[in-house]
């Protein structure tokens, strides 16, 4: 006799299918990347920076999905290490602007070319309709989530 305690069924859920998905990806993200000597939230940083050069630590951070105290400790890092510029002052208000050196360029090539092949393996079971259907209804899960909240 099964005990009906309203719980969500894991095996029927989607956010917990999706938790899933989002884990194994990383995972394997994480993966590719590790002998790159990069993680994903450092690969993501770099990424938003050759897409958006010019970004503040804030935005960055909404970006990589972490928060502003471990995006300003990565970017210190980044800084250190010559994969980003920062000016000592902030040209307007208090944000200071980040850009990618060719340093990060050069590194963010190679990390680019990890992630992708990780993506077309998650893709490999999909036909291209699939693929793009996948992606109009996780904008449309997500985009349904943030105008409902």
């Amino acid at each position: 006799m099964s005990q009906d305690r309203g719980g969500v069924d894991l095996d029927k859920s989607l956010g917990y299918l999706l938790k899933e998905t989002s884990s194994a990806l990383r995972a394997a993200m994480e993966e590719v990347l590790r002998p790159l000597g990069m993680t994903v939230t450092h690969y993501s940083c770099l990424e938003l920076l050759a897409q958006r050069p010019g970004l503040s630590n804030s935005e960055l951070a909404r970006g990589a999905f972490v928060t502003r105290q471990s995006m300003n400790v990565l970017l210190q890092a980044l800084e250190r290490d010559g994969y980003v510029t920062r000016p000592a002052a902030a040209p307007v208000g208090k944000a200071l602007p980040t850009r990618l050196t060719p340093r990060g360029r050069r590194s963010l090539e190679k990390a680019s070319a990890a992630v992708r092949a990780v993506e077309v393996r998650m893709l490999s079971g999909l036909t291209a309709a699939e693929q793009a259907d996948a992606f109009r209804i996780l904008r449309s899960m997500a985009r349904s989530l943030r105008d409902g909240a």
